[in-house]
């Protein structure tokens, strides 16, 4: 007898939750030549679609049991998939138990994952859709990639297909079963996180947050460098929606501060249900503004610093249409957001041979996670929108009904600039901005410094709290009439007393907007 398992058929195992693909599969196996063995519906399915198929109790000589919970948990399984062909110990235990050696398992789990995201589901079924024998052989056939083939996904079913074809042979190369290997534990360990993270949140009461921060994300691509030339960089997403999963449509490779740069401009442009532009630099606003037309707004938006828009990222709410993509044409600019573009916008976008064009699907994060030295801090996003019914005129003087409008515009703006954010506007349009200074007056005075447009007349939105009544004075004697601000500070009743006397309008929303 020899010492190590050599065998001319492939035996296959086939046991499946999500059965797209299975029975064609299968067909193409067996024409192959393999031997297919398989479990309760899909040894079903694979017999009403013509397919010859071996049930697993006949292997085993075993029923299954337990309404299905037993069925691949056994010796004759687990061995034939374990077994190391080349080691001649392993070998003889096969022969002495009568067990054939299984070459390709073909294996996807319980849908726990589909249970999991009912907010209502219970914890019996929760539990009842842990998979235990399906990550049992995958894991065994992955442990053992040498010999065995572990197949996941239906994806792969075709490809794999097409290579035992083209070998002429039942065998797949080293390097398709080492990556089907790694894709296999990918799975396995993808599935034990969610079980994880759900039954975390069972009995966690009114807690927000997890109480264990689970990011496990692929590479969907590496980056030139990080935000400077010497660091290393990647971009990594798992869904197709916001930035991090938008499509490119034209350009150059994206970098690290593009995306960033276009995270904010489009989270910017989100805030608003009009049509909308937001010209971002280093994640601030450059210029925004929004109209009944995408042409205008983007007009608007410049129209604050044509200067500072210079090389800068560009995102809108709309569709691009020729006379908006005429415009951005004009300006040199990194790159552009939006969800759609017309066919005669991207033929003039396109003629700019390193404009990078993105496509984007609106997104709906729940969590903000940052890594800070030894750790990560996480939080809820910022999701507080502007209700005037909840904002307290603290003045003598309340605002105008073209202020109104000019200081919900300023609100939305500066939630979006980095703290200590100052941020002059008319209706639908920034005039000015002072962003990411020490001290909240600098901001109003850098504002007014880099102003393109006249400021007399316009409000004033503050992230937070004036501290002093100075921030405030300064910002009227650059012209501004109405200001908006959370309040809370010691010093509020000063500050009010500086706006009744300058007889400026001031508003209190009580919510703060730090952006750090």
């Amino acid at each position: 007898m020899p010492d190590t398992l050599v065998t001319s058929l492939m035996r296959v195992l086939i046991s499946v939750t999500d059965k797209a693909g299975v029975p064609e599969f299968a067909r193409g196996l067996v024409e192959l030549g393999a031997d297919l063995i398989s479990t309760g519906g899909t040894a079903r399915l694979l017999r009403e679609n013509g397919v010859p198929v071996r049930d697993v109790s006949e292997v085993t000589g075993f029923p299954e049991m337990l309404d299905g919970r037993v069925k691949t948990m056994h010796p004759k399984i687990t061995g034939a998939i374990l077994a190391v062909r080349e080691n001649a110990q392993h070998a003889a235990s096969l022969r002495e138990h009568g067990i054939e050696p299984i070459d390709m398992v073909v294996v996807n789990l319980y849908q726990f994952e589909k249970i999991a995201a009912h907010p209502d589901a219970s914890l019996e079924d929760l539990i009842e859709n842990i998979d235990i024998g399906g990550p049992t052989m995958i894991r065994s056939a992955a442990k053992n990639w040498q010999d065995v083939a572990i197949v996941t996904s239906p994806s792969d079913y075709q490809s794999i297909l097409d290579e035992l074809r083209a070998n002429g042979k039942l065998t797949l190369s080293r390097e398709t079963k080492w990556k089907l290997a790694k894709q296999a534990f990918q799975t396995t360990a993808r599935y034990d996180r969610a079980i994880s993270a759900r039954l975390a949140e069972v009995g966690n009461g009114a807690e927000v947050m997890p109480p264990v921060l689970d990011i496990r994300t692929p590479r969907r691509m590496s980056l030139r460098y990080g935000e400077n030339p010497h660091q290393h960089a990647a971009l990594y997403a798992s869904g197709a929606t916001g930035i991090a999963g938008a499509e490119q449509l034209h350009g150059k490779k994206l970098s690290y501060n593009n995306l960033v740069d276009l995270d904010a401009c489009w989270q910017l442009v989100c805030e608003f249900s009009n049509p909308a532009a937001a010209i971002i630099k280093h994640t601030n606003p450059a210029g925004c503004a929004e109209d009944s037309s995408l042409v205008e707004a983007y007009r608007k938006a410049l129209e604050c610093d044509p200067i500072s828009a210079y090389g800068g990222v560009i995102g809108l709410n709309r569709q691009i249409d020729e006379e908006t993509a005429a415009g951005l044409a004009r300006l040199f600019v990194e790159a552009i957001a939006a969800p759609a573009y017309s066919v005669a916008a991207l033929n003039i976008l396109q003629a700019k041979k390193n404009l990078r064009l993105i496509r984007v699907t609106p997104s709906n994060d729940a969590m903000v996670v940052r890594s800070i030295s030894g750790g990560y801090v996480a939080q809820t996003p910022d999701r507080a929108v502007f209700d005037r019914a909840t904002c307290e005129v603290k003045t003598k003087r309340a605002p105008t009904s073209e202020e109104w409008p000019a200081l919900e515009f300023a609100w939305k703006v500066v939630k979006h600039v980095k703290s200590n954010a100052i941020v002059y506007a008319r209706a639908g349009q920034t005039v000015a901005v002072g962003a990411g200074q020490m001290s909240r007056v600098d901001s109003v005075n850098i504002g007014a410094m880099k102003a393109q447009l006249p400021l007399e007349g316009t409000v004033v939105a503050s992230d937070a709290y004036f501290p002093f009544a100075d921030g405030l004075e300064q910002a009227v004697k650059n012209g501004a009439t109405a200001l908006i601000q959370p309040g809370g500070s010691v010093k509020d009743e000063e500050v009010i007393a500086a706006a009744d006397r300058l007889g400026v309008a001031m508003v209190f929303t009580g919510v703060r907007h730090f952006r750090h």
